[in-house]
């Protein structure tokens, strides 16, 4: 008989990745319930670039001469600089807070521990449910900046292939990095409402102020945002506070530091926290 015999090790690895697929399947419906979260989410996404585009449309249309057309390069510049940057990053905040805290916010954490599930694999879930509804409400918002960049070009030149491929990775990797950071954050703390604060206040008021604080000199390389920004494909300057140039490598540890402490911190506190 030729029959290929399956190891316990090679059956209980099979398991595990059903396991955890499972997992996470109940994650990304945990989240994909909360409707207010995802209604919040794709306006604080959508409705900033719909506003943009029909405003830059108007003023074009009213005073051509003064007013360029609203897309082109400048308006898929425009449109990527609010969906990777600031409004994109406020709709990461609220859906990596919900997929961080919201066991513990609903009171529901005890139960899921007593089912006898693995701390660390509870939290290893939050990760990429959350990262796939973030990325989902993300590439909505990237579809219309495409969408005005093209229609509303006018004479103006229209993004490439390559930019706009790598203007959507940028996008992905922007928001995604935010909303890692605020599950993690939201397992450390435990609550919602304070992740939100805490990352929104540092996100949007603390780093851009700490950039620009030249007395700081490289020690501000060490912002995620300004690493984030490293990776753009279009010009940044001044969007968030000065621009921090750095190189490549110096860029990838700064997200990888981020990245590796808040996550470690969110497991421990996932694991030591009473039920």
């Amino acid at each position: 008989m030729n029959a290929t015999a399956i190891t316990p090790s090679e059956a209980n690895s099979g398991m595990n990745v059903t396991v955890a697929a499972q997992m996470t399947g109940a994650d990304i419906l945990k989240l994909r319930k909360k409707r207010g979260i995802l209604i919040w989410s794709l306006v604080l996404a959508i409705v900033p670039l719909l506003i943009l585009y029909i405003a830059k449309a108007i003023l074009h249309s009213s005073n051509p001469a003064e007013h360029g057309p609203a897309g082109g390069v400048p308006g898929f510049t425009d449109g990527v600089r609010l969906l990777a940057l600031f409004f994109g990053t406020l709709a990461a905040v609220l859906v990596g807070a919900e997929a961080g805290a919201g066991d513990i916010s609903a009171g529901v954490f005890r139960d899921l521990v007593v089912t006898g599930r693995d701390r660390a694999a509870l939290f290893a879930s939050r990760v990429p449910a959350a990262l796939v509804v973030m990325w989902s409400i993300a590439i909505v918002g990237y579809a219309i900046i495409l969408l005005a960049s093209f229609l509303f070009a006018g004479s103006l030149p229209t993004p490439s292939l390559a930019l706009v491929l790598n203007g959507l990775g940028f996008v992905l990797l922007a928001d995604g990095i935010v909303c890692v950071l605020a599950v993690a954050f939201g397992s450390l703390t435990g609550s919602k409402p304070a992740t939100i604060i805490a990352m929104i206040a540092w996100q949007i008021v603390a780093s851009p102020i700490l950039a620009s604080i030249g007395t700081l000199g490289s020690a501000r390389e060490w912002l995620f945002s300004q690493a984030i920004i490293h990776f753009s494909p279009v010009h940044f300057d001044g969007a968030r506070g000065e621009t921090i140039a750095m190189g490549l490598g110096m860029a990838l540890v700064v997200l990888i530091v981020w990245l590796a402490v808040f996550l470690a911190l969110g497991a421990w506190r996932t694991r030591t926290m009473d039920a």
